[in-house]
């Protein structure tokens, strides 16, 4: 009987460090997230979206935004808000590739990806960056800076804030009309 005992201890002791052993392992999974970007909303007077051959480019005027070089629309100041909303919350959460090689596979390169560039109050770029849809994971997305050559996947996807059409941005201002008196 205290053969039995003993073997029964060693088989616990054994199957409680194996436990421990895989916890310890597991704590190098986790996937560690950082800011892509660390600025004020309010610092930001331009944004820049190009896609393919198309581009927009969104200014602020004092208090309100418009679209440099388009006059007939009004800018949905909502948007910009939820733009520069999503952009300021957005976070790099796991590194996918080091290699220039692999943009195109990331949707990242200069051709397939869709850049936006902010600028600050003194006109210096504060931020460049190149998204790219992902393929397999529809509610994130993939980003990579002007200056490092690493594509990170990131914890949402903000690829429909990057529209380039004026459309998007903008509508056609109300029009008044006049009350005629009786």
């Amino acid at each position: 009987m205290s053969k039995k005992i003993i073997f029964s201890s060693i088989i616990l002791c054994l199957m409680v460090g194996v436990y421990f052993l895989n916890l310890n392992e597991q704590k190098n999974y986790k996937s560690s997230s950082s800011k892509l970007l660390n600025i004020e909303k309010n610092s930001i007077k331009k944004i820049l979206i190009q896609s393919n051959q198309d581009a927009i480019e969104l200014m602020k005027q004092d208090t309100t935004w418009i679209m440099t070089g388009i006059d007939t629309l009004v800018v949905k100041q909502n948007l910009i808000s939820n733009l520069l909303d999503n952009i300021i919350s957005l976070e790099t959460q796991m590194l996918m590739t080091q290699k220039e090689e692999k943009w195109s596979t990331y949707n990242v390169d200069d051709t397939t990806g869709t850049h936006l560039a902010l600028v600050d109050l003194d006109d210096n770029t504060i931020g460049y960056y190149v998204f790219g849809n992902s393929s397999s994971d529809y509610s994130r997305c993939y980003v990579r800076s002007n200056e490092i050559p690493n594509v990170y996947l990131t914890n949402n996807n903000i690829m429909y804030h990057l529209q380039t059409m004026p459309e998007f941005w903008g509508e056609k201002p109300k029009e008044i009309i006049p009350q005629q008196e009786f």
